[in-house]
């Protein structure tokens, strides 16, 4: 893993691509060398293959972002990756949010409306949160992965979020608050009512449009 590390950075480069063919080339006769790069992703690091990113080729990966420099023994102890969420615990997780992202809203397998190329994929979170008293508690909540990551995007004038935050109407204001103060974003009727359409078989989506059209 750690030598795998140092090669992301030292010979790929944050925001490159490479192949599966030149990572086994890279270090001949590892075992399981793949696996290795995944398990960066424990600690941080960001790759992405094409299920995450739709303009790469299956046998093609980006590094994206590095995390933890995994070399330091104790910067790696520090971040150790905690105790896998039971599937059980994740499944009623994400059935709790609706099976969409707390922090953006979109749904697993949808695209990103400012990256066509690279559909959402949801995971759960550990996030540590402060209550109303001060306290800080730990929480799962649903992710998509470019928001656990974080954005690479240039930051906006604080005025540009004010501006789009007045423009609401005091209904939607009020909700917008709330969001901000517990740290993620809640959902309404019509978010869940999108959020099941998507889950709906791809073949039987047209089916139940009409159904809805005629219901209305």
């Amino acid at each position: 893993m750690i030598r795998g590390a140092l090669w992301l950075v030292q010979v790929v480069g944050e925001g490159n691509t490479f192949t599966k063919n030149q990572l086994r080339e890279a270090f001949p006769g590892v075992s399981q060398v793949d696996r290795r790069i995944r398990d960066l992703r424990d600690f941080g690091w960001v790759v992405y293959s094409s299920a995450e990113d739709a303009s790469l080729l299956a046998e093609d990966q980006r590094f994206v972002k590095m995390g933890v420099p995994v070399w330091d023994p104790k910067a790696r102890k520090d971040a150790a990756p905690q105790k896998a969420i039971p599937s059980k615990d994740r499944q009623a997780i994400l059935a709790r949010d609706g099976y969409m992202c707390t922090l953006c809203g979109i749904s697993g397998g949808e695209p990103y409306p400012d990256d066509a190329v690279m559909t959402a994929v949801l995971a759960v979170s550990r996030r540590t949160v402060t209550t109303e008293h001060g306290h800080e508690k730990v929480v799962l909540v649903t992710e998509c992965k470019r928001c656990r990551a974080g954005h690479n995007d240039a930051p906006i004038p604080a005025s540009e979020a004010v501006a789009a935050a007045l423009e609401l109407d005091s209904r939607d204001l009020r909700r917008l608050l709330r969001w901000i103060e517990r740290g993620r974003r809640g959902t309404t009727d019509l978010d869940r009512a999108w959020a099941t359409y998507r889950r709906v078989p791809t073949d039987m989506q047209g089916e139940l449009l009409d159904r809805i059209k005629m219901a209305e």
